[in-house]
């Protein structure tokens, strides 16, 4: 029931950034969400754990690195991308996350190298992100190859930063690792926003961009992160990172519900053609974690 709650938190995302680029800058709009979100987490682990912040180095280390490539960087490519293309499509160049996953995991030289099936799981990934960009013929610079192209770094950047800051093992609570990591992407966004151009003043305080900040920085923010950790812990990586595959349906769906937007057949083959890769290269691990879910 967790996996699923997580899932429609994440999903229900996807539309909220839409919804608030209507009036936010990219960045700037990423930099408020997780100013909010870092908040509530940094409150939540100062009343609840006896360590609400980091003290070594190695530990700043661990939030610093997170935060640069997993809230800082992927944010700010994935809402500057979603400028571009839908969050529907967003959501399904970000599932080849978990394949990106396992490939910087072998180049780190943290996994065993995949065998012939498993590259051609990784060749099938790969293949699905190019139907889902879906290049016009001549114009290979068109703004959905632009905005997948984007979107696909990001996923590249929360990918690298997962695997390795895995070495980085620190005695520190999930919940203040994850408020501090929030508040230094955070930090890094309001860098970044103003050498993009960004300005405060163009912003629009309207109705609909309070719901999607409320919306991204407490529900999909805090409370998804923290329903995230919780069940890495239980379920570890592999199965965890199936969320990844159920996110793009709930986002397509709430996008066509609550936005009217509708997904190209060459973008559903893509997703299927990325899952089919994922399934491949972890073919053993999604079978031993079977149990898991059936028992539960």
């Amino acid at each position: 029931m967790l996996f699923v709650l997580l899932s429609l938190l994440w999903g229900g995302s996807f539309v909220a950034i839409d919804i608030g680029l209507r009036d936010l800058p990219p960045v700037l709009f990423a930099a408020m969400r997780y100013d909010i979100a870092g908040a509530l987490v940094l409150g939540y682990a100062a009343h609840r754990t006896d360590r609400w912040r980091p003290r070594s180095r190695r530990e700043w280390t661990l939030v610093s690195f997170l935060g640069l490539f997993m809230f800082g960087a992927y944010n700010a490519l994935i809402y500057i991308g979603i400028d571009h293309v839908s969050g529907a499509v967003a959501s399904i160049v970000i599932s080849l996350g978990p394949v990106l996953t396992a490939g910087f995991a072998t180049t780190l030289g943290i996994e065993e190298p995949p065998n012939r099936i498993g590259a051609l799981g990784f060749l099938a990934a790969i293949a699905g992100v190019v139907l889902v960009a879906d290049p016009s013929p001549g114009a290979l610079l068109d703004t959905n190859t632009i905005g997948v192209g984007i979107v696909l770094l990001g996923s590249v950047s929360f990918a690298f930063g997962t695997v390795a800051s895995r070495p980085i093992d620190v005695d520190l609570p999930l919940s203040t690792v994850q408020a501090w990591a929030m508040l230094v992407g955070a930090a890094f966004l309001h860098l970044a926003s103003p050498l993009r151009g960004e300005v405060f003043s163009a912003a629009a305080v309207t109705p609909s961009t309070v719901a999607a900040l409320v919306y991204l920085g407490v529900i999909s923010g805090a409370v998804a992160y923290a329903l995230y950790f919780r069940l890495l812990d239980q379920l570890g990586p592999t199965e965890i990172n199936l969320v990844g595959y159920t996110e793009p349906v709930v986002a397509n769906g709430l996008s066509w519900l609550v936005l009217g937007q509708t997904i190209a057949l060459s973008t559903l083959g893509g997703f299927a053609a990325i899952f089919t890769g994922f399934a491949l290269l972890k073919r053993k691990a999604l079978l031993d974690a079977a149990p898991i879910f059936r028992r539960r």
